[in-house]
């Protein structure tokens, strides 16, 4: 694990920027009753259960968890999900990750939800690093950093919590 040089946002700017991305994700959806988070494991289901907490306290919505696990070494491997997929038919999806790195990871977890008729599907990210290889964007974003390619971004819900560049 590469040396921590530097903490870029402490756990209080992490808190100030979920409960933006709540109020964000709250308008946007100001017509429904009902919204899934689908955060990507470990940290996205983590980070999906903090803007959880936010909605609930913020807004009337009922808000659902669903937990994806991509393989991010193989993301052609079959996703994996702890809900039934059929029950998100017609509602309104986010899919939630804690960094947007080469977009790999969030753009085979959409893919996967795609097979099912949505509502509207969007993501939300804490930190957006600028560097996708793939098509896809952060809807929802606390954080935009441009890194060099060889810099790593680390989050901590636990310990130290922080964002962190190493």
């Amino acid at each position: 694990m590469p040396k921590i040089n530097g903490l870029i946002f402490d756990a209080a700017k992490i808190e100030n920027c979920t409960l933006r991305i709540a109020y964000q994700i709250y308008e946007h959806n100001l017509d429904r009753d009902t919204i899934y988070l689908a955060g990507i494991a470990n940290n996205g289901v983590v980070y999906a259960k903090k803007i959880k907490t936010c909605l609930e306290q913020i807004s009337n919505l009922t808000v659902h968890l669903v937990q994806l696990k991509v393989d991010k070494k193989n993301p052609l491997a079959k996703v994996q999900s702890s809900h039934d997929l059929s029950k998100l038919s017609k509602q309104s999806v986010v899919v939630v990750d804690d960094v947007l790195n080469t977009g790999s990871t969030l753009m085979y977890a959409v893919k996967y939800l795609l097979d099912i008729p949505l509502a509207q599907l969007n993501t939300a990210v804490l930190v957006n690093r600028n560097h996708k290889k793939y098509p896809i964007k952060a809807d929802f974003k606390g954080l935009s950093l441009s890194t060099s390619l060889n810099e790593h971004i680390e989050v901590h819900f636990s310990g130290d919590i922080g964002v962190y560049l190493s």
